[in-house]
């Protein structure tokens, strides 16, 4: 459930200002780690082992999110530079 809950976070703090994209990177990661170690154990119940797999899902989807507001900082931070050499 813990994984279930960063994956969760990791969305939600995509669309935060500022450390909203380094929040959901660091969650994204960790979510997907614990949703895999969760996914794993065979022999818990399967509303358990489905918990890791949606977790796993979120936290990619997270990451994604977090990893596309960083780049296109960047290219906008590119592009201010190129306009006031």
């Amino acid at each position: 459930m813990v994984a279930l809950a960063l994956a969760i976070a990791a969305v939600v703090a995509a669309a935060l200002p500022w450390p909203g994209m380094f929040v959901a990177i660091g969650a994204g990661i960790a979510a997907i780690g614990l949703g895999l170690v969760g996914y794993r154990r065979r022999r818990d119940p399967g509303a358990r082992r489905l918990a890791g797999t949606a977790a796993i899902a979120l936290g990619v989807i997270g990451l994604g999110l977090g990893a596309v507001r960083y780049t296109l900082t960047l290219v906008a931070i590119d592009r201010i530079e190129t306009m006031v050499r």
